[in-house]
């Protein structure tokens, strides 16, 4: 029997994570009580029950003694009970964005900020995610990426790693991304906008990655950047990162940056050791 434990922020997804795991054929369970979960684990345990594959959602929401939930959890394992712990995550501000596009109150804020409950929330289940197998962030993931991560970790049975690496471009005219961890300029590459024919184009059209590369700098460039981020990532999988943003940056977020993100997803998105994802937050600005 495969038993997984979906838990993680309010507004990360876990959710969408329960509802996606139902459809690959998880019976799934949502807002179980902490205290009701030695009797869940009991009945699911029982010898010659036909349920092979179990999700159990943890929400903060439905049980304020949460705190206890690691201790119960640990218990279990002790006692010689197998489960996987899955965290649905996102950054603070993805989160706020979130609760103030749905309008609806933080759980643990009812009558305050979100920011607020959003805080309360992370320290509560910061124990529980230190502890988690698989943390999956949510925070620039597309609905179908995310059930991809998915299927790869509970249907196809993958090696995971919990890193997901997002290359981002982006215009510095509209200020550096504020989640990038990795922050570099090419604004020294040659520049399309100049060029009437290439103006109104981007980089994802061929002629303007032509034009973009055609100097003495893109390809040494590229080249030394790939080496730096080789070195790098497997270093941040050694710290237990979950989440690494990349950041290119032109001075609109149509061209250059563009380009040089797309060929640096190209050169790592068949890495396998990691998540990849390229996202152009300016490209249409």
């Amino acid at each position: 029997m495969r038993f997984v434990i979906v838990t993680g922020m309010s507004g990360g997804g876990k959710s969408i994570a329960l509802k996606m795991l139902e459809d690959a054929g998880f019976y799934c369970v949502d807002n179980l009580p902490v205290s009701l979960i030695d009797k869940f684990v009991e009945l699911i345990s029982v010898p010659g029950q036909v349920l092979d594959r179990i999700a159990l959602g943890l929400d903060v929401r439905s049980d304020q003694s949460f705190e206890g939930v690691t201790e119960t959890l640990e218990r279990l394992r002790r006692e010689g009970y197998c489960f996987e712990i899955l965290f649905m995550d996102a950054s603070d501000e993805v989160l706020m964005k979130r609760y103030k596009e749905t309008r609806r109150v933080h759980p643990l804020s009812p009558d305050g900020r979100v920011e607020d409950g959003i805080s309360r929330e992370r320290t509560v289940l910061n124990e529980i995610r230190g502890k988690a197998d698989f943390v999956i962030d949510t925070s620039n993931l597309l609905t179908r990426e995310l059930k991809e991560e998915l299927d790869h970790i509970f249907v196809l049975n993958e090696e995971y790693n919990n890193l997901m690496v997002t290359v981002m471009s982006f215009g510095f005219k509209n200020g550096i991304p504020q989640d990038a961890d990795l922050v570099f300029d090419v604004r020294f590459l040659p520049n399309p906008y100049y060029v009437e024919e290439l103006k109104r184009k981007t980089g994802n059209d061929e002629d303007v990655q032509k034009y973009v590369m055609q100097g003495e700098a893109a390809g040494p460039f590229l080249d030394k950047l790939q080496d730096l981020l080789t070195f790098l990532i497997p270093n941040y999988v050694k710290e237990g990162r979950n989440r690494l943003v990349v950041a290119i940056g032109c001075t609109g977020g149509h061209h250059r940056s563009v380009t040089v993100a797309n060929e640096i997803y190209r050169r790592f998105k068949d890495q396998g050791s990691y998540g990849m994802k390229i996202f152009h937050r300016d490209i249409a600005h």
